[in-house]
C-alpha cells in the first residue's frame, strides 16, 4: 500500500489522496471537516468481484469496520474505474463535518470487512 497526499495547489486548497491498494485498514484522509468533491475508484484489477469503498464522517480511529455505519458507500463492479463526483446543481461538494475516512472492502453495508483480493486505487479529491 502506497498512500500519497498532494496540494494541488489552487485557490480553493484542493488536495488530491490517493491509496494505490486500499483495503479493510481505515485511511485518515482529513482530520477535520472536509469538502468532498470527487472519488474516483480503479477495481480493474478485480475482474470479477465488485469492491465497495466505504466513506465515515469520522476520524479514522473513531471507525470499527463492519461496526460503525458508514456515511457514504460507493459500488465499483468489478474489472472497472468508478468516478464519482460530488457536484448537486450550484452547490460543488459534500461537507464531512467531522473528518474524512475511508477503507475498501468486497461487500457494501455496515457489515463488510474483507479486503478485495488486487489491489483497489482509490482517489479522493477535497478541500
Amino acid at each position: 500500500m502506497s498512500i500519497t497526499q498532494i496540494d494541488v495547489g489552487t485557490p480553493t486548497n484542493q488536495y488530491l489522496f490517493q491509496d494505490s491498494a486500499m483495503g479493510n485498514s481505515v485511511d485518515g484522509i482529513k482530520s477535520s471537516s472536509a469538502l468532498l468533491l470527487f472519488v474516483k475508484v480503479d477495481n480493474s484489477q478485480n475482474i470479477s468481484a465488485p469492491s465497495y469503498v466505504k466513506l465515515f464522517n469520522l476520524s479514522n480511529l473513531s471507525v470499527t469496520l463492519g461496526a460503525t455505519p458508514p456515511d457514504e458507500i460507493i459500488y465499483a463492479p468489478g474489472g472497472s474505474v468508478v468516478t464519482h463526483e460530488y457536484f448537486t446543481g450550484a452547490v460543488v461538494g459534500v461537507t464531512f463535518n467531522t473528518a474524512l475516512s475511508a477503507a475498501c472492502v468486497t461487500q457494501g453495508g455496515t457489515a463488510g470487512t474483507v479486503s478485495p483480493a488486487s489491489p483497489v486505487v482509490v482517489t479522493v479529491s477535497y478541500v
